[in-house]
């Protein structure tokens, strides 16, 4: 009788914060949010250099937790998140035990933003925490990290099970958490919103 194995999965996890932070926590967010992209000038000009329609702190603000009660907050959650996720796929991190947050930094993409293809390199865990998603915003989309090496592979088919398909998204809700590990490609197509769609990604590392 032939056998086929498994092998070589890719986890995503996900969570609801709104259950276990306080019912404010997004609204909290969301004021200060806008105070740092009003305030953030090296920010704001990072964005428009590089072609980001909408506000990014990533290349401006590095003590974000520091400076916002509620980022402080959603930090902590972060933590429990990515320790349960760590545990999920096996890693072994010795004496360490825990991965620590190395960066994180606030997204608002406006409507007809794009984030294009791409990875968090040197980190271990990456993930996104969604504060505003108007109807009509993107979803998240993600890249089978195979894709390269297909060569002269057929696609698959149109109800190829997810953990088979090439591309797979997914749309969050306001006060969902994505995890996976940062050698995943993944992108943000076009916002389609004509709402400014709120996200606070982030890093974390080995050591």
């Amino acid at each position: 009788m032939p056998q086929i194995e498994t092998l070589f999965v890719t986890k995503i996890y996900r969570a609801d914060l709104i259950d276990e932070a306080s019912p404010g926590l997004n609204a909290d967010l969301v004021r200060a949010v806008k105070a740092i992209a009003r305030d953030d000038k090296a920010g704001a000009a990072w964005s428009k250099e590089h072609g980001y329609k909408g506000y990014t702190s990533y290349a401006s603000l590095a003590d974000l937790p520091v400076r916002e009660p509620a980022i402080a907050h959603l930090k902590r959650s972060l933590d429990r998140h990515v320790a349960k996720f760590t545990s999920e796929v096996a890693f072994d991190l010795g004496r360490s035990r825990r991965l620590k947050l190395d960066s994180l930094w606030i997204n608002v993409l406006e409507s007809g933003g794009v984030h294009t293809g791409h990875i968090h390199p040197h980190s271990v865990v990456s993930g996104t925490y969604y504060v505003a998603v108007p109807d009509g915003s993107s979803a998240i989309q993600f890249e089978d990290p195979r894709l390269p090496m297909m060569m002269a592979a057929p696609t698959r088919r149109a109800d190829a099970d997810i953990g088979q398909k090439t591309f797979v998204s997914i749309a969050p809700d306001p006060g969902t958490l994505l995890l996976w590990e940062s050698w995943l490609r993944h992108e943000v197509p076009v916002n389609r919103s004509h709402q400014s769609r709120i996200s606070i990604s982030f890093n974390y590392r080995w050591g």
